[in-house]
């Protein structure tokens, strides 16, 4: 599957605008981390692109609808397959273990938050510090569904200060 076969897999699954940008977010940054690791900068694309495919229309079985039966169909590699499960490991059971799976549970939550404090930033990504995400990441009522957890463990995941990782994803974002 090429980027904009993806593209045309997000538009026909979500309709929900603010879901496709946090789609093409996590997918924005898979891109520029396999690009600085020198791993598969489309394949890491397309596993954030569609981690969230089946979010809208089967919440209850994602993301096991979109890894079972949707995804498959299109011809998805089992390790894009592997990423979009072990990007929810509580509903699939599987835990994150190569780099893919990792980054995309790693970028994930942080840029639904990231997104989310860009709306309260003035200039959004523009000027933007690690220091203005920290302070909303300690205040609980601010994007409270986001859980705080999942963002430190990403970061573990990965290997990186969290400070470190949510600066590249700024970078990233500016762009």
């Amino acid at each position: 599957m090429t980027k904009s076969e993806a593209q045309q897999l997000l538009t026909e699954y979500i309709d929900n605008p603010a879901l496709r940008r946090h789609c093409e977010m996590v997918a924005q940054a898979m891109e520029a981390y396999a690009t600085k690791l020198g791993e598969n900068s489309e394949d890491w694309y397309i596993a954030g692109l569609l981690h969230d495919l089946d979010w809208e229309k089967y919440p209850d079985e994602h993301p096991n609808k979109a890894c079972d039966e949707i995804l498959p169909a299109h011809g998805i590699s089992d390790e894009i397959l592997d990423a979009i499960r072990a990007h929810a490991p509580a509903r699939t059971g599987k835990q994150p273990e190569t780099n893919i799976e990792k980054y995309l549970f790693a970028c994930d939550e942080i840029s639904g938050f990231m997104d989310a404090v860009a709306k309260v930033h003035p200039g959004r990504f523009e000027g933007m510090k690690w220091s203005s995400v920290k302070k909303k990441l300690k205040n609980k009522a601010f994007a409270a569904a986001v859980p705080r957890e999942d963002i430190e463990s990403g970061a573990k995941l990965i290997g990186v200060p969290l400070s470190e990782h949510v600066t590249f994803l700024i970078s990233v974002f500016q762009q």
